[in-house]
Order: structure tokens, then sequence, then C-alpha cells
């Protein structure tokens, strides 16, 4: 689709074209055969001039660089493709024009035709000429600047020599020395970013899916309307289909759940599906918009915004799909662990969307018409779907061969449905499922000393819940841990050491007397051979710790052969579920040894003192509509306890107390007044109205302290008690006008990093849990605030002349409209900025949090981490995202304030405050 550009300067007189522009492209093709658009000619203006950069992989792999102009698209091969550095002149050789349609065009040319191979849409959006392209172009030296997805900025297309064709076919393509700009040694951006802009494919995925085919006696539209690229049949066919029943779309369609059974049944009445080791999703599309819920009716849309996105292009009008989305290893297997990773660093790119079943389609319900009908009509609707929205493909028939063949591919399993059977919720005996190896959740209720040269523990001592709610005692797991793991798991279980055993049966012996026992919170998954007769485990290995699954949940899993008082309960998943938005943290209440769980699986009797506070009125919603109480806070806290105290030690704060909840009425808070709490320390300040008393949280205990006080939201100061007049660090917070994109946003904060890097510093970045986004950049307690304040604030005027089109400096909410506020403002003596892990009081608990620059892109969002999984994200890191933040030793310096254009005076500011603590 062609793109409008917001910035055209130009009106072009752009005649009508003579027929003739696109001979030599239908000269050299045969569209009985090709799949390309024949293409008819198009006229527009500069506000509609698009371009497309699509990766050829012909005799020879290019780059096909096309500007549309005069109704067709001017077009260069490039070789090595495009480069964003302003020394590379990249040779790029005039080939054809071809039409507006082509544009558009990603898939298979077919053998024996021109140019045939795999077409990739790299890039794509709006140019504009600096001066009258006509003209610049038939001159040979054409200016202007690109707005796409990936290239942006000033660019250059030079002739080489001689006219228009033979010799003067040779240009050259060159990237201007702008903001956009990367010089070596950064990475080249084909290298970096390969994948296709529409699809998220990459040229082997096209080339394996060749799904675009086009016929050329028909226009794009016919193509497109008649299936070409996927359509489903129309309404009227579909009613005609048996059991397709006229219906609104549904609000919810509870999921169908498959029963554990020991063997894969025969016939050819069964089919077989990979069972995917991933979160199951049921997709709703309505009015161009797709959501992505849990089987618990979670919406997990924000996490998987880009599978979301791919299944809003499906060519349908209203749909439910059911599937699973998974992350896949290097040899194409999907991977739960590869999963995790992908979430925690936020690496979106890398998750696919299995979809195995179509429920409801354009106003007809499926659910009863047969299985085999549904996969078929959901397989010709993803006939045109992107690589990260895929079909998962079955086998009919000689279920136990597939299933050997799985286990021998070291698959999990595999799932068997009746060919002829409707959709129905809940488990039953329509969906079989068979795994290759024995695998289940087990809790954690303790561990042995570690023997030899090992570190950390010798092994964990395993349990699964009983129907009547006791922890049973079910052996232990020693093997399957490296140093690493070894490592992070022996910090979780120290802070979760208690004194009584957690099981029913606890082990006797010299067994017990070497064990440490815990609060049953942790699950761990492990493999094994066999149950033995008095319910252990034989030949166990540790598999991973499921941060998913709540410990409560878990019971032993048996085959519906076997005499089954826990076959069917909620405990025994077909396949892990994400943590929901709704959900509690991981980290929760233990369930004593011999204690009744309720009928909601919690403990009754729940520990409420956490970090040595203890929790009044801990049931207390604070988050209602996360069902997050005051404890789950307090636990959250300590679960991040090292990270947040790090960035709170030693700093004056300012606090945000909601006693009765976010939504409730709230107020800030300074002054220590009203904290009596042995914990938290205080320290005296010079304010405007003389001396005062602030807090300080210089340990976990006083952290959760504050949350016993209500508090929300932590903001400390940008310097310490022991130099209060000399900052420490400085921050840029970027706040975006309401209704700009969010792209608009990760583009911005790219610009003040570089901007940042050329003055010589180095920022770290963090999102806020509002709407905007920080840059912290450390420095030596050297310049006083006044002098820190005039240097940010020029470097935010130097944003804003700039880019007067992307910034603004100024405070008036009147000057944001479109624009991003770079408020310097926080870095003035009293001023704070949001702590890092600190909880805001906004929906659903979101946490201002540390990230790297790799992971910052167009799905991450200010609310994509939260209470809920932060605790998983950091267990996962492998690197602390800003790793080196506290021992950077970098300050500002005259020359720096020069570059920006800021003369700090000779004797500077306020005089530095004196801080005392008590």
């Amino acid at each position: 689709m062609r793109r409008s550009s917001p910035h055209a300067k130009h009106t072009l007189d752009l005649r009508t074209v003579d027929t003739m522009a696109l001979d030599v492209y239908r000269s050299k093709r045969n569209f009985a055969t090709t799949p390309e658009p024949e293409g008819h000619l198009a006229t527009g203006g500069a506000a509609g001039l698009s371009f497309v950069i699509q990766k050829h992989a012909a005799s020879h792999l290019h780059y096909d660089f096309r500007l549309e102009l005069n109704g067709v698209l001017l077009s260069w091969a490039v070789p090595k493709g495009p480069s964003l550095d302003p020394g590379d002149k990249r040779l790029a050789m005039h080939v054809e024009d071809h039409p507006i349609e082509y544009g558009e065009f990603e898939g298979v040319i077919p053998p024996k035709q021109y140019g045939s191979g795999t077409v990739l849409l790299w890039d794509r959006g709006t140019w504009l000429p600096k001066e009258d392209p006509q003209v610049d172009y038939e001159k040979g030296k054409l200016k202007f600047e690109l707005e796409g997805d990936k290239l942006r900025g000033g660019w250059m297309l030079v002739r080489s020599g001689g006219g228009k064709y033979g010799g003067g076919k040779a240009w050259l393509l060159i990237k201007e020395n702008d903001a956009f700009a990367r010089r070596a040694p950064a990475p080249l951006i084909v290298d970096d970013q390969p994948m296709s802009v529409a699809s998220g494919r990459s040229i082997e995925e096209i080339a394996a899916e060749a799904d675009r085919v086009w016929h050329s006696n028909k226009s794009v539209a016919e193509n497109v309307n008649s299936g070409a690229v996927g359509n489903l049949k129309p309404r009227r066919a579909l009613a005609k289909v048996p059991g397709a029943i006229r219906a609104p779309v549904p609000d919810w369609i509870a999921p169908q759940l498959a029963l554990l059974v020991k063997e894969a049944p025969a016939g050819d009445d069964w089919l077989h599906e990979i069972k995917h080791d991933g979160y199951r999703m049921l997709c709703r599309i309505e009015d161009d918009q797709a959501r992505m819920v849990s089987r618990t009716a979670k919406d997990w849309t924000v996490n998987f915004a880009a599978i979301a996105h791919a299944a809003a292009r499906l060519p349908v009008k209203s749909a439910w799909i059911d599937g699973e989305v998974v992350a896949l290893e290097a040899d194409g297997r999907s991977s739960f662990q590869a999963l995790q990773n992908a979430l925690s660093f936020a690496q979106f790119g890398k998750l696919r969307y299995y979809a195995f079943d179509l429920l409801y389609v354009d106003g007809f319900d499926l659910r009863q018409i047969p299985l085999s009908e549904r996969k078929r009509l959901l397989e010709t609707l993803l006939a045109s779907a992107s690589g990260t929205v895929r079909f998962s493909n079955h086998v009919l028939g000689a279920g136990p061969d597939f299933f050997t063949q799985a286990c021998r591919l070291r698959l999990e399993g595999i799932i068997s449905k009746r060919a002829d059977s409707a959709y129905q919720a809940g488990r039953g005996r329509g969906w079989l499922k068979i795994k290759c190896a024995r695998r289940q959740e087990m809790v954690i209720g303790g561990f042995t000393d570690p023997e030899g040269s090992r570190n950390g523990f010798g092994a964990l001592l395993l349990g699964v819940y009983e129907p009547d709610g006791t922890l049973r005692y079910s052996g232990k797991v020693g093997t399957g841990f490296n140093e690493a793991m070894l490592a992070s798991l022996y910090r979780k279980l120290l802070a979760l050491v208690q004194k009584e055993a957690p099981f029913s049966n606890p082990p006797t012996g010299a067994e017990a007397r070497r064990a440490h026992w815990v609060k049953p919170l942790l699950v761990a998954e492990v493999s094994f051979a066999e149950w033995t007769d008095d319910g252990t485990l034989r030949h166990a290995s540790f598999q991973g710790l499921r941060e998913d699954k709540q410990a409560t949940d878990v019971v032993r899993e048996r085959p519906a052969a076997e005499p089954a008082q826990a076959a069917t309960k909620a405990g025994e998943e077909d396949t892990a579920e994400p943590l929901p938005r709704s959900s509690t943290p991981a980290t929760r209440s233990s369930t004593p040894a011999k204690a009744k769980k309720s009928t909601a699986g919690r403990s009754a009797t729940p520990d409420d003192t956490i970090a040595g506070i203890k929790l009044s009125n801990p049931a207390k919603l604070l988050y209602p509509e996360a069902k997050l109480s005051k404890r789950d806070l307090a636990l959250y806290y300590e679960a991040v306890g090292e990270h947040i105290v790090a960035h709170l030690r030693d700093r004056p704060l300012t606090i945000v107390r909601c006693p009765n909840g976010w939504d409730k009425p709230c107020f800030y808070q300074k002054n220590a007044e009203g904290t009596d709490s042995a914990v938290i320390d205080r320290v005296k300040v010079e304010t405007s109205d003389g001396p005062a008393e602030y807090m300080m949280a210089n340990s976990l205990s006083a952290v959760v302290a504050l949350v016993q006080l209500g508090v929300l939201e932590l903001h400390p100061w940008g310097a310490r008690a022991n130099k209060l007049g000399f900052p420490d660090r400085i921050v840029l917070d970027l706040d975006p006008d309401d209704g700009l994109p969010w792209n608009d946003l990760v583009d911005a904060v790219r610009l003040v990093r570089t901007l940042l890097e050329q003055v010589g510093l180095q920022g770290f970045l963090r999102t806020t849990g509002g709407k905007g986004l920080h840059v912290v950049v450390p420095i030596e307690p050297s310049v006083r605030w006044d002098a820190i304040k005039g240097f940010t604030q020029a470097v935010a005027e130097v944003l804003t002349q700039t880019f007067p089109d992307r910034f603004t400096a100024k405070l008036s909410k009147a000057t944001r409209a479109g624009k991003i506020f770079i408020d310097y403002l926080r870095n003035t003596e009293g001023a704070t900025a949001i702590a890092s892990y600190s909880i805001r009081a906004r929906s659903n608990a979101p946490v201002a949090t540390p990230i790297a620059w790799e992971e910052i892109n167009d799905e991450l969002r200010f609310d994509h981490f939260n209470v809920k999984n932060l605790p998983a994200r950091l267990a996962a890191l492998k690197k602390d995202p800003w790793a080196g933040f506290f021992e950077l030793k970098q300050s500002v310096t005259e020359a720096m304030m020069l570059k920006v254009g800021y003369a700090a005076p000779k004797t500077s500011g306020s005089k530095a405050s004196k801080g005392r603590r008590r």
C-alpha cells in the first residue's frame, strides 16, 4: 500500500506516461506462469510517492531499490544493498521500470522466468525529492529523503557516466551524513536487519513458503478478492457447510483440552499433530484488530503484539483461531526455555504462532463442523499469512508410527484428535496427548548439602499435592544443573528457608538430617524414568524452573488408563500457559505441612511477615484489576530487593502513597512525618522553607515498610546524602504527546543516545511504567546542580533546534502537540525521578525497568514489564542490561558543555547541601 509523505514540498507536473514505460519489464516476463503483477500505469503527486527495497535472491543476491515517479517504479539493482555509512558508495545498476503494484510483491518468481528466485520486501515507505525529481533524474543526480521502516534521512543517486542507457546504467547510491547515518564499525544494516518488513520472514522462509500467486489477466484488486492471497470461500459458500451456524462473533470461546494417555490411537479416523512446547493462545480477530487470549481468558496481546499484528492482516473480517505461541530452536524444535528467554529479553521477532483450529469466521460458528473441515478452512485462510502465523500441519492415520518418529526427533510428544469431532470445551477423549518422555512439574520443598567439589546444593527435595491439599514427598533430583543454575537457584532457596518440613510424609534418616526445608513456592520441571510403587521418582533430571506454574496446582499426572484420582484435575495441563496479568506473582505464601488447601488452592495460613516487616491487612487489594494485594507488592520487592535498593541507597525520597489502591486518591509526600518505622532512615535537607527531614530507603526492610504505609511509587533524588549539592546522575525524560505513535518515541530516544555519545557521555535506558522513556547518565558528583541543569537544557535545545517537528523543550502543554517533551527539569536540586524497579500507581502495576539499548523496538511498550513478569525476567537474564552503570566513571566537562552551546558560570548555583543521616 502506498503511503503519503507528510513533508511534501513540491507540486509535480507528472505528465501522462506512454505505455512504452513498462514495455521492457513486460517483454521479459511470461505472465501465464509468473506470479508477478503485469501492472498498469498510475499517476500521483509528490504526496503519494512511495519507495520500496526488495531483497532478491535471483542468480545473484541483490537489493532492488525502487522509487515511484511518473506512475511507475524507477528501479536500480544494488548488489551489496544500501549502507548507512556516507563513505560507502554502493553500485546501483539502473534496470527497467516496474509497475506500482510490484512494490507490494513478496514471494517466488517461477523458474525459467526473468529474475526467477525469491523476493523479500526489505523496506518500504515514502520518499521526498529535494528538488524537481524529473529534472534531477534526467541529469543523473537525484537527491531525496526517505521515510521508511528501516531507512531514514537524506540519500543521493548519482549516475557514474554516459546516458540513461548503455554505459549510463551504472549509478551510485550514497547516504548523506545526517543523524541517521552510521559509520563503521557499526554493523551493516542489511546484516543487522535482514527480515521482511511485511511478514517478518527470512528469505529462506519465503522460499520454503511460496504463498504468493498472481493471475496476469486480472487486476490486483481482483487477485485479492478472488482468493489469490488466501481468502476463505465467500459467506454464501460457508452457509452451505454442514454444521456451520450463523452467529455474531463470540466474546469468548472456552478451549478444548487434551487427555493424557499412554499410546497413540491407530486408524484413519484420527489425525495427529506435533505437541508444541509453548503457550496455548486463542486469537480473536475483529475490525482489523487481533487479540491474543490465554485459555483462562487473560489478554496477552501486549506480550505478543507482533503476532497479533500479523493475525490482524489475515483476509477475514472476524475470526477465532486456536493455536500455540512458540519459540523455535535452530533445529526447528519448539523450546519452552527459548520462549521464556524471548519474552524476558523482549526478542519478539523470534516468536511464532502455530494455528491448529478455526472456530469462527465471518459470521459463522464452525465448532460443530468436523475437525478435518475446520483445518482445511484454516489452511486456506493462512495461505497468505506471514511466517509469524503458521498452519500447524497434521498426519491422518498411522498414529503409533507418527508418535515413534516424533520421539526419534526428540519432540515433546503428539496430540491426537478425532478427525470427525466437533470442538468441545474442556477435557475429553476427542483430543488425546501422548508424551515421548515422562516429564512433569514438581514442587520444591527442600534441598540437601553439596558433596565433593559441587557448589550450592546437592539435590532438590520434591513433592506433589494430594487431593486433600497436603504436599506429598515424591523423591529428589540431583542432576541437570549447570554452575549458573546452581548459583541462581541456591540464592532463591536460601530466601525461602524455614524450620519445618512442608511435606506430609517427609524423608527420614540420613536424608532428613542433611535436609534444609524451604517454603513450597518454587516449581521445577523434571524428566524421569518412572514412578515407583511407593510414589517416588526414579532417575529424575532437572529441566528448569516453571515461573508460569502455581505450586498449589501441581499434582501427579496420570494417564487416563490408570486409576485417576487426579487425572482430570486442574493441575494437569495440556500445554503451558504464561503467568497471566491477573494471577499472583511466582513468589507466594507457603502451605505448611498437613495444611488443607482451600477451594481456591491457596494457603489457609499465609506468612504475613516479609523482610522482617509485619504487614497489616496484607490481603488488601491495591491493584484490584490485577488482583494484587499489599502482600503481593511486598513479595515483589523481596524478589527484586538487591536491584532496587542499589538505586535508592543514600538518596532522599519523594513517595506516592495510595492507602486504598492506585485507583483511589493518592498523594505525594517528602517529609518523614508519619513514617516512624525504625528501618526507614532520615536525612536533613535545606529547602526554600528551611531545614526539613526526608526519608531514605537503604534496605529491603525499609522498602517493605513503605509498602506497609501504602506507598506505591518511589522517587529518589539524583544526588546522595553525603553530597546533596552535586548530582551523580542525569535523567532525560522523554514525555510524548498522547497521540504520538510508540515507534516515534523509539526513534527519538535513539537520537538522544546518539547526541550524548557525540558529546562523550554514555547513557542507559529504562521504561518508566508511564508513557515515556528515561535516558539515565551516571556522572561523577563534581559539578553543581545549576550547571547540570544548564547543560541538560542545552542538550534539549539542540534536539529541538535540529528536529523541531519532533521535540520541544517547553513545559507548556500547548507546545507539545505531536511532539516529545524533553524534560530536563528533573536535573534541578530537589527534583526526583522514578526509581528503577519501582512500581507505578497505574493499572496492572507496571514497573520502571532498566533495559538494554538492543531491547528497544516497535513492539516493546511502556507497560510491558510489571509486578508479575519482572522477577522472571531478572531470573532469566544472562547479563544485567545496565552492566557497568555503577562502575562507570565519567564527568560533565566544560568541553562537553561547549559542544552543546552552554557556557557554565565560573561560580554557579546553590551552595552544596550537607546531608546528615540518622
